[in-house]
């Protein structure tokens, strides 16, 4: 992960700790296991996937859109990146059923 990327990530959880408060977010091992998604957001009793990238023009690594899809269609699971960020918290927002 790029430095960029590490920075997006980290003010990413800053704004979800603030905006979902008591959210557990667990940075997940990509080591462990190859393509799983970076976060897990715990809010109540839902949960969210989320794959962080630096941009838009950022590629998938194997596994990663399978892994999204199963968990979006479990629960919810989104890419986020900068240029969509407002557009998937806002999503999230409705998921968690925040107003």
């Amino acid at each position: 992960m790029g430095k960029k990327e590490n920075s997006f990530q980290a003010d990413l959880i800053k704004e979800m700790e603030q905006r979902y408060d008591g959210c557990i977010i667990l940075k997940n091992d990509a080591n462990y296991k190859q393509g799983i998604p970076d976060l897990t957001v715990f809010y109540k009793e839902r949960y969210a996937i989320l794959e962080s990238k630096k941009d838009s023009g950022s590629r998938f690594r194997p596994n990663q859109k399978t892994y999204l899809n199963l968990f979006d269609e479990w629960s919810f699971a989104r890419r986020i990146e900068p240029e969509n960020k407002e557009e998937v918290l806002n999503e999230l927002d409705a998921f968690f059923g925040i107003q």
